[in-house]
């Protein structure tokens, strides 16, 4: 496959510029070179204690939040899209994004962790942060720490193809007081005010932005009901037409620390939101639906509580609420099925309440020579203790929808699923050992005890080998699990997607060989070569007996293997260049053939150039390339494409305007994500924003 200049010329930027650079600048003596190169950056989410990221027992990436203003990201997902092997792909259900890593791709894609300030916002339901998302603001972000690969022998389930450690800026962060605002395309407003500062011995950081959007206008040329339409010969179909993706979004923190103590409390809210392409894959302009989530969180660490021994303990609280304010149609007015008709369209509403509770400790131990031990306990008490559920349809014994003369509550009768509740013990062990001048072996083990299907043990071992001053080599093993969700498990009603109480966790064994090289003083070059193995992956299987839908179970195993490079050289005080590029190969070991929707290719680098003073400027280029479809999908694989987006802004200092102009999507490229198989529902796929404009005025204050 040919690749055009922009392409050509990011590969070079992300690939060989450093080399010329190390070329470039001839090496010391061995004191120099300690000076040199030096720790770099450092990361905590490895291991749970801070060191230096290129000795991280882990492939890790650390974003700060420069690294956000440089890009001009406004969103999360423009954020993980410039991080080596993670690409974001979206659902048609709410239009929610997807964080595929390494080709590890579902429907809700629960396989990856995500945590804020080090603890889960993972939700029971379906299993990963939420369906009713709704995109995640960036101004309040300090930095964000990234695990691609397992990391079950320290956090447990989910933590499957990686983890996302979401960190939020503290007193010292926002030492003083910002305003901003931000206006943009598809009449999208936001404005926040963030501060930082001392009361007495205590310190404080507040957070508040609220925002709004019509979403951006794309049009969907044919849906699910556009089938139904051909089968049973009507015209209720609303396609073509455009996604339904509006939102109004309320964002708040506290953040307090006094002494080793810190607690942070937090809220996210996503209302009056469309649903995307339809809940159904149907086009759906009526129904919204909204989240709540609160957060609070309480932790104290005191890393020396002896000369050798430090302790640390958390609780922390998740509340959820996922509600549908006004009700979904499924499919549109004038829908006729082979049990009748839905004049009103086929109408639903399910809710969902739930919350949960998580308390940890910690010791760590540093009183045997060359080594660091840290054992670990936990409980979690995840709770979904409520569901409600409005519709006007029943279900004939093979699962046909049958209409109802109007909408009626069937919470108490036959609900989607019913309140459930899971407890979670485990206790882990981890030990990094310092055996040889310039080695480390970190080896960690982690039990986890499931009220629901019993217990899962999960190692890792990890040796890092300083190799030289400039050259560290890594080579990684571990195994990680996904518990099931609660709709996996427990679903009853809904026959496209039955529950099986009876499931077990999925797993994955990963294998890792990875070479962190800094080229020179202002340049590195990563390389990490992977392989995974699968098993007991949870899919839908279609009901022989009864005819129609589908019931989740344990089947199928995919493998695969890959290679990821990540570069950045500052070329000189006002140009720095970053880069990185991901191939990968994903393997559905029943059908042998592609496990499909991620990207065999994908390419990312990104200029920064400060061209006057007070000035900056900015320019990244992302293509993403050889999707194949899923098995039974028989359309064409979607296309490639190439996006370029511009920033440019000031960097005054405090007490002064700062502002920040994005064009993103400058090409007006045709970006679609691909829909799920086999394609009969949403058959051109899904559509992602056009060329689009924003504007950002913010000022800090002492």
């Amino acid at each position: 496959m040919k690749k055009s200049g922009a392409q050509r010329l990011c590969v070079a930027a992300a690939l060989t510029l450093p080399l010329m650079a190390a070329q470039a600048t001839p090496v010391a003596d061995d004191d120099e070179l300690a000076l040199v190169y030096g720790a770099g950056d450092s990361v905590s989410i490895a291991t749970g204690n801070l060191q230096a990221l290129r000795r991280a027992p882990a492939v890790a990436s650390v974003i700060t939040a420069a690294d956000i203003a440089a890009m001009g990201a406004t969103d999360l997902d423009q954020i993980l899209e410039s991080v080596a092997g993670i690409h974001v792909n979206r659902t048609p259900n709410s239009y929610s994004p997807l964080y595929v890593v390494r080709g590890i791709v579902s429907a809700y894609t629960p396989q990856i962790l995500m945590l804020q300030n080090g603890v889960p916002i993972t939700t029971a339901y379906v299993g990963n942060k939420g369906n009713v998302w709704g995109g995640y603001p960036v101004e309040h972000i300090a930095r964000i720490e990234i695990i691609r690969g397992p990391g079950s022998a320290l956090y447990g389930s989910d933590a499957y193809s990686g983890v996302i450690n979401i960190i939020t800026k503290g007193a010292n962060e926002t030492a003083g007081t910002e305003i901003g605002v931000r206006a943009g395309s598809f009449s999208t407003y936001d404005a926040w005010v963030q501060h930082g500062g001392k009361v007495g011995a205590l310190d404080v950081a507040a957070y508040l932005r609220v925002g709004s959007t019509d979403g951006f206008h794309r049009t969907i040329e044919a849906d699910a009901q556009s089938r139904n339409d051909t089968l049973f010969r009507t015209h209720a179909s609303l396609a073509p037409g455009q996604l339904n993706n509006q939102l109004k979004a309320i964002d708040a923190n506290l953040d307090l620390a006094y002494g080793q103590w810190r607690a942070r409390f937090g809220y996210k809210r996503r209302f009056d939101m469309g649903s995307g392409a339809g809940i159904a894959s149907a086009l759906d302009p009526v129904g919204r639906q909204q989240s709540d989530r609160a957060t609070a969180s309480l932790t104290w660490a005191e890393p020396q509580v002896t000369r050798d021994l430090g302790l640390g303990t958390s609780l922390s609280a998740q509340s959820y609420v996922q509600e549908i304010s006004t009700l979904y149609r499924l499919l549109p007015p004038g829908t006729v099925l082979p049990t009748g008709v839905f004049p009103d369209g086929m109408i639903a509403a399910p809710n969902t309440w739930e919350r949960a509770y998580r308390f940890s400790a910690y010791a760590d131990y540093s009183g045997v020579r060359a080594h660091h031990l840290r054992l670990g306990v936990g409980h979690d008490d995840i709770d979904l203790y409520r569901t409600r559920e409005y519709r006007n349809f029943n279900y004939t014994a093979n699962g046909t929808p049958i209409p109802l003369p109007s909408v009626v509550e069937t919470t108490y009768t036959t609900p989607f699923l019913r309140p459930q509740r899971r407890q979670i013990d485990y206790v882990y062990l981890q030990d990094e050992w310092n055996f040889a001048t310039d080695w480390m072996l970190t080896a960690g083990v982690r039990h986890d005890q499931y009220s629901d299907f019993g217990g899962t043990t999960n190692p890792r071992t990890a040796l890092v080998w300083d190799a030289s001053f400039d050259l560290t080599v890594k080579l990684l093993y571990g195994r990680a699990f996904r518990a099931p969700a609660f709709a996996e498990s427990y679903g009853i009603t809904n026959p496209v997607a039955l529950g099986n109480p009876n499931l077990k966790p999925e797993r994955n064994t990963t294998t890792e060989l990875s070479f962190a090289w800094q080229a020179n003083t202002d340049a590195t070059v990563n390389l990490t070569l992977y392989r995974y193995h699968m098993k007991d992956i949870i899919r839908t299987v279609a009901n022989a007996l009864a005819g129609t839908g589908a019931t989740y179970a344990n089947t199928g195993n995919q493998n695969g293997h890959g290679v990821e490079v990540e570069s950045a050289w500052t070329v000189n005080r006002d140009l720095r260049l970053t880069g990185n590029y991901a191939w990968q190969r994903s393997i559905d070991e029943t059908t042998h053939t592609d496990a499909g929707y991620a990207p065999r290719q994908h390419l990312y680098g990104r200029a920064d150039w400060a061209f006057a003073s007070g000035y900056q400027s900015g320019a990244q280029v992302n293509w993403v390339a050889g999707r194949k479809r899923a098995v039974g999908d028989l359309r064409p694989a979607p296309r490639d494409y190439t996006t370029l987006d511009l920033t440019a802004g000031t960097r005054n200092g405090r007490n002064q305007w700062n502002y920040t102009l994005a064009l993103r999507n400058v090409f007006n490229a045709d970006v679609r994500e691909p829909s799920p198989a086999p394609g009969l529902t949403l058959p051109y796929d899904l559509p992602m924003a056009p060329r689009a404009i924003s504007l950002q005025a913010s000022i800090q204050t002492r």
